[in-house]
């Protein structure tokens, strides 16, 4: 006999529009994820009750945690739709899209305002040209333990929607942001530009927002370490404004 499940989605037509939920109804196959069951539901868009639909619209990629982009709440928790598999989710299975995003269509949100906000801390590091530099500083063996760990961020948005500091009324940058500032200003190569990484986050939107629910490590797929990585930051740009405001 098959066993069959429920997944209820919000959906939304468009941006600005009204949302509404819908059931389906869903043959279980082992080893299922979410990803799956909205390609199921994707090939025969009808409802539980039999009516007609359309498809239901979201985004993935990798399917291996890697990308991020399959980002939504399930079951009321944010996480990775690709490793959320159906047999440990129960049922009925809940499925709306992040709240801290503008919503795009169903389960697609637009995540601009997370890169945009990288834009102001110059995530990057800039080089000019594609002449060779020769070779890069040395750096220890555990200092790379360490800045791995913090590079493994997907830009998935997962801390973002956990963190209560974030949204409409407030500019706080989020976890993942800061994080890849601690990154880059660790670096031996990103501490060119230290001083102005440091300074966007001691204005508005940085760490003074962060009300340290620490909820971000909590959802973190990549599992980093981001308590320890705002503090460290935090540590970081008291010190060094200290030695401004002193002339040193």
């Amino acid at each position: 006999m098959e066993k069959k499940f429920t997944v209820k989605i919000k959906r939304q037509a468009g941006p600005g529009l009204k949302p509404y939920w819908e059931e389906f109804e869903l043959t279980f196959r082992p080893d299922m994820n979410v990803i799956i069951a909205l390609q199921d539901i994707q090939g025969e868009p009808v409802t539980k009750g039999g009516g007609r639909t359309t498809p239901v619209a979201w985004e993935c990629s990798c399917l291996e945690e890697v990308c991020g982009a399959c980002t939504m709440v399930i079951n009321g928790r944010v996480r990775q739709a690709c490793t959320a598999l159906i047999e440990r989710l129960g049922t009925p299975i809940t499925l709306e899209p992040m709240s801290k995003f503008p919503v795009v269509r169903d389960l697609v949100v637009d995540r601009m305002s997370l890169f945009e906000n990288l834009k102001k801390v110059l995530a990057w590091i800039p080089v000019s040209g594609t002449f060779d530099l020769g070779p890069g500083p040395r750096i220890s063996q555990e200092e790379q333990e360490r800045l791995y760990r913090l590079s493994r961020c997907i830009t998935c948005g997962c801390c973002l929607e956990a963190c209560p500091q974030v949204g409409a009324n407030s500019p706080f940058m989020g976890a993942a942001v800061l994080n890849q500032v601690t990154l880059l200003t660790s670096h031996p190569t990103g501490r060119i530009n230290r001083a102005e990484r440091l300074a966007a986050v001691r204005g508005p939107g940085g760490l003074a927002d962060c009300g340290n629910a620490q909820n971000c490590a909590r959802v973190c797929p990549k599992e980093i370490p981001l308590v320890d990585s705002i503090a460290t930051l935090n540590r970081d740009a008291i010190i060094d404004g200290m030695k401004r405001w002193l002339g040193k």
